[in-house]
């Protein structure tokens, strides 16, 4: 099995944890990797999300030999086994623990930015990575949630090796996994998209989670949010995703979240990529810039939750189009979109499904902007469409942006193509993805909004 990226595994996985739906349950996410995981276990769950960081402590001449761990508020477990075994003497072991104690405060402020840590007392600890090749960190963070007072703590990972439960033994009470294949080498070979995961997604998923309001009838853990309650009306200064929509397609109902500042005549409907969701961390930035510039966002995802797990849904252009087009009308129908002019965002597959379904004949899309996306995938819908198209691709980004190319000579619109110099397909390199999404605002200020529009 190879999975899409992380948000993908991280959704397989949360659907082997239904059973843990209702209990006292905290998600813990290790950093970097295991964060987008357990983001997407968290969802699923309906609950909190926090990271939990903690350092091995390894001999000191035999620093993969592991004598202990130790998390935040100083919270420490040995290994009086190996210590005795290793000769260890317990000025080594203060030494030891006063570098790593230091790294994990470092972590804790980096990541957390002053947010005091989610209270385990008495809780099931639901500890998540994106997989597990040795376990020796696994096993560290299982203990740490212990000492931290969980009540229970499950380990669960995308993909391990098999015997893997072995390794860890009795420092989980359930490991849940998705698949073990016979032939592991490398987490990295079951993934499509092994990006490394940066500092900053770990810090923006952490605050977008305890942003998010709490599931019906549950309540928040203690510790302070920033925001309030995201599920009443949007604040005339509101910066973040919105509030918290169920937008209507067919029979389906979908998760999202609509921003639409005070005035806004043009609203943006994201469509993501392959494996993403409104979740995803970069699509949230660019919704963000655009709302500062006034325009409204809705960020959905364009599938169930049951329909990703068939990864044929996600390529699926005409069944991804035709869902953005159900979306599209349902927003039209709501009182803040009433008179607001419409434009697509999309990337990766979603770049496609946004132009087949702009290419309808009563679409009426004011604009269409494309993030490193695949616009070759709509086709022959491509002559079609009549919407103002603009196509970002990254500089570095060569193969895609070949396909851009093309996709942009069957273009009959009024189009352009925009390459952000040093940015790869993701863009991850700093300050690129905020060269898009300049790009993206420009683009729909110009189209969306009246006073904008060039004078004939």
């Amino acid at each position: 099995m190879v999975f899409a990226d992380r948000d993908d595994a991280g959704r397989q996985l949360a659907g082997r944890l239904g059973h843990l739906r209702g209990q006292p349950v905290v998600v813990l996410g290790l950093p970097r990797g295991g964060l987008p995981v357990a983001a997407q276990v968290a969802r699923a769950l309906s609950a909190p999300l926090d990271v939990i960081i903690v350092r091995k402590l390894g001999v000191p001449y035999q620093p993969e030999l592991a004598m202990g761990a130790i998390g935040e508020e100083g919270v420490l477990v040995t290994s009086p086994e190996v210590i005795r075994a290793t000769g260890i003497t317990p000025s080594d072991l203060a030494t030891v623990r006063s570098r790593e104690e230091a790294e994990v405060a470092d972590r804790a402020a980096r990541y957390r930015a002053g947010r005091p840590r989610l209270d385990l007392t008495g809780r099931v600890a639901v500890v998540v990575d994106d997989g597990i090749a040795t376990g020796a960190t696994a096993s560290a963070a299982c203990e740490i949630a212990r000492a931290h007072g969980a009540a229970r703590v499950v380990l669960a990972a995308p993909v391990a090796p098999e015997g893997w439960e072995g390794r860890i033994g009795t420092r989980a009470d359930e490991y849940i996994c998705v698949d073990t294949p016979p032939h592991f080498f490398a987490i990295g070979q079951f993934y499509a998209d092994f990006t490394q995961t940066t500092d900053a997604e770990v810090t923006e998923l952490l605050h977008d989670a305890e942003a998010a309001p709490p599931a019906s009838g549950e309540a928040r853990l203690p510790r302070q949010a920033r925001g309030g309650d995201r599920s009443g009306p949007v604040p005339s200064d509101f910066p973040g995703d919105g509030t918290a929509v169920e937008p209507i397609a067919g029979t389906a109902r979908l998760a999202g979240y609509l921003a639409v500042p005070p005035g806004a005549q043009g609203i943006v409907i994201f469509a993501h990529g392959s494996g993403s969701g409104r979740q995803s961390p970069r699509n949230r930035r660019v919704a963000r810039i655009l709302t500062e510039a006034g325009l409204g966002t809705l960020l959905f995802d364009l599938l169930t939750p049951a329909e990703e797990l068939h990864r044929a849904n996600v390529f699926d252009i005409a069944l991804l189009a035709g869902r953005l087009t159900e979306v599209t009308a349902w927003l039209r129908g709501q009182p803040p979109a009433e008179h607001a002019a419409i434009g697509y965002f999309g990337a990766s597959t979603g770049a496609a499904a946004a132009l087949w379904a702009a290419a309808e004949p009563a679409a009426d899309i004011a604009a269409v902007v494309s993030r490193g996306g695949r616009p070759d995938l709509a086709g022959r819908r491509l002559a079609a469409v009549t919407a103002p198209t603009l196509l970002i691709v990254g500089g570095l980004d060569n193969a895609v942006l070949d396909l851009n190319r093309r996709a942009a000579a069957d273009l009959r619109c009024d189009h352009d193509l925009a390459i952000v110099p040093g940015a790869t397909h993701l863009f991850e390199e700093p300050g690129t993805l905020d060269a898009a999404a300049a790009l993206a605002r420009d683009w729909f200020v110009r189209h969306l909004v009246p006073s904008h529009h060039p004078v004939p």
